[in-house]
């Protein structure tokens, strides 16, 4: 099993101890750090693939600076990244069902404790069903040739900005149904974070159609 795919694994299992945290309505203290844990995880499965396609050229150090930004960078982790994608079976498709795990189980676990209304979780797994099945008939999400897919999907501020809004909408859901935070603050965390999924998924039709 490559490293990627092993770090994949421990975010889901990580994840499905956050939830049987979460309803047996354990500390926040514990359960926020593990969140944050399980999404930093995404960017060390990122370096592994690539690490691993480059036989080792790519350090961790040169991982950080192309997600800070730096060009270079960014070209050379583009070039491996392409090459993990057509010399791994199945790494990108795990990579994506591993975050899709991820998401789901967290909405799963907030809607089942009555936090959020059932429709939330419907509109995120029909948006992200149909987007994946046309992702995965035109290929990986990581060879964005569009403008608008290119700024909104692929861009490091894009990426980084979802995942940041994702770690403080899923941490505050566990302190409304734990500790009795405001449940609208809830609410505007989660109606950013679905806007922010919608958006990211017009652009993987955009790209799909038009790329």
């Amino acid at each position: 099993m490559r490293s990627a795919d092993a770090v994949t694994l421990i975010r889901v299992a990580l994840i499905v101890l956050v939830a049987y945290l979460i309803m047996s309505k354990f500390s926040p203290v514990a359960i926020i750090p593990l969140i944050a844990v399980a999404m930093l995880l995404d960017a060390v499965d990122g370096y592994f693939a690539v690490n691993e396609s480059s036989r080792g050229k790519v350090g961790f150090g040169t991982y950080l600076r192309s997600l800070a930004g730096d060009q270079k960078a960014r070209g050379l982790v583009k070039e491996f990244r392409e090459k993990k994608s057509n010399g791994s079976r199945f790494g990108a498709r795990i990579d994506v069902a591993g975050d899709r795990a991820v998401e789901y189980i967290l909405w799963a676990v907030y809607t089942v404790v009555g936090v959020l209304p059932f429709f939330v979780i419907v509109v995120v797994i029909i948006r992200h069903s149909f987007v994946d099945a046309v992702m995965a008939a035109k290929g990986t999400s990581s060879k964005m040739k569009t403008k608008f897919a290119q700024v909104i999907y692929s861009s490091n501020i894009f990426r980084g900005g979802i995942n940041v809004v994702k770690f403080i909408t899923f941490a505050y859901l566990a302190l409304v149904y734990i500790s009795g935070y405001p449940l609208w603050i809830g609410y505007v965390l989660v109606a950013i974070l679905v806007a922010y999924i919608m958006l990211r998924g017009a652009a993987e039709l955009y790209e799909a159609y038009n790329g």
